[in-house]
């Protein structure tokens, strides 16, 4: 069995390009260009000196040695948190601005959640010089306040989505909405590995930086490119797809996928869509995602903006489906009491999202020469106000 995307556009049962026939066009000439436009030696060569030069890559793979002592086992974080614009998303957006201008897009639209790809998004608009619309549901807008005055700042126009839930889901469908009405000079901008294909396999591409990074900073470490475990969070996965990516054909590594259990998995306040989640489409793609009988969308939730996110990418679903990948699910209080452990165990404020992933340690045992990397993907700047509010700092 491969857990990469087939030749249909399929990862097993899932992904697909189920989408309106106005959109048919962009997404027709982006499936046809973008293995093409990536292989490119002079795209190649300017997407890893952006990297290096602009985002700061490679990024640390650090041995964090308290953390391994509390929990008896041995830790690496892969430091994405250190990237330009303080996330993971930014090599995702690097890649798919090259590709745009290639593509001759003169106007860039990108949905977001936590805020942290819209920044990503604006960031690489200003260095091109490229006009940018960010949809952000009126939730996540007052959540993350901090990232919103950034974006802005970038000189990004961010319209906030008023619709449903007023999150992630309603900003994706405001997204697709302008990208039907202007589908000749807008590039829409995805940032995680959702919506119809060819974006799921291409922003996997664009993250597996972070895995092929991981192989060498390990072999210096440990000597072995292997670990025992990696470790990501979970909602549409784009983290997660980039720390996977170059391991997902050895099953000697194993994986596991962090999703937000939010008050409880069946409290009817979460995210875990492994476990409530049915096959359906949502954005483009066939995956698993969270309904009622008749087939309407369940509302999310979680603390965490990036991961109230009623489905997960194709590749997550089959990565689930096939036993590929273990999934789990963290409550709030558990991630947020882990993004306060790592603080004041190892100085380092991860995103709450990352959260959950250094949450598992209090479920799930490891041996003490187990070598298991966490992909750190953003850092706390943005959720200091909610880390305030819920410790009462």
């Amino acid at each position: 069995m491969s857990y990469h995307i087939n030749d249909n556009g399929y990862y097993g049962d899932f992904g697909g390009a189920f989408i309106p026939e106005m959109l048919h066009p962009n997404i027709e000439k982006l499936r046809q260009n973008y293995l093409q436009i990536m292989s490119d030696s002079e795209f190649q060569k300017e997407f890893k000196q952006l990297l290096r030069d602009y985002v700061g890559r490679p990024s640390p793979l650090y041995y964090a040695s308290r953390l391994s002592k509390k929990y008896n086992t041995k830790i690496y974080l892969k430091r994405e948190d250190l990237n330009h614009t303080g996330a993971h998303k930014i090599n995702n957006t690097v890649g798919q601005i090259l590709l745009a201008q290639r593509l001759g897009k003169t106007r860039i639209i990108a949905e977001t959640g936590a805020g942290q790809h819209g920044v990503a998004t604006a960031t690489v608009c200003a260095l091109m010089g490229i006009e940018c619309i960010i949809y952000m549901g009126e939730i996540d807008i007052k959540r993350q306040a901090p990232n919103v005055a950034r974006m802005k700042m970038l000189g990004a126009k961010v319209i906030p989505a008023m619709s449903g839930s007023r999150t992630l889901k309603d900003a994706t469908n405001e997204a697709m909405r302008d990208w039907i009405n202007n589908p000749l000079d807008t590039h829409y901008i995805v940032g995680s590995v959702v919506g119809p294909h060819p974006y799921p396999d291409m922003v996997a591409r664009f993250q597996s930086i972070v895995s092929e990074e991981i192989q060498w900073q390990l072999k210096d470490q440990e000597g072995t490119t292997k670990p025992d475990y990696v470790i990501a969070c979970v909602g549409g996965g784009s983290n997660a797809a980039g720390a996977f990516y170059h391991y997902l054909e050895d099953t000697s590594v194993q994986l596991i996928a962090v999703e937000a259990a939010g008050k409880g998995i069946h409290s009817g306040e979460s995210a875990a869509t492994s476990i409530l989640g049915k096959e359906g489409i949502i954005h483009g793609s066939k995956t698993l995602l969270m309904q009622t009988k008749d087939g309407q969308i369940t509302e999310p939730y979680s603390i965490s903006a990036g991961l109230d996110y009623p489905g997960v990418g194709p590749m997550h679903a089959h990565l689930y489906k096939s036993g590929r990948a273990e999934f789990m699910s963290i409550t709030d209080d558990e991630a947020m009491k882990a993004g306060l452990a790592l603080s004041q165990l190892e100085g380092i404020i991860p995103a709450i999202e990352t959260s959950h992933s250094l949450a598992i340690f209090d479920h799930k045992k490891f041996k003490n020469d187990d070598i298991i990397v966490i992909n750190l993907s953003g850092r706390g700047d943005k959720d200091l106000q909610n880390y305030i509010d819920y410790f009462k700092l």
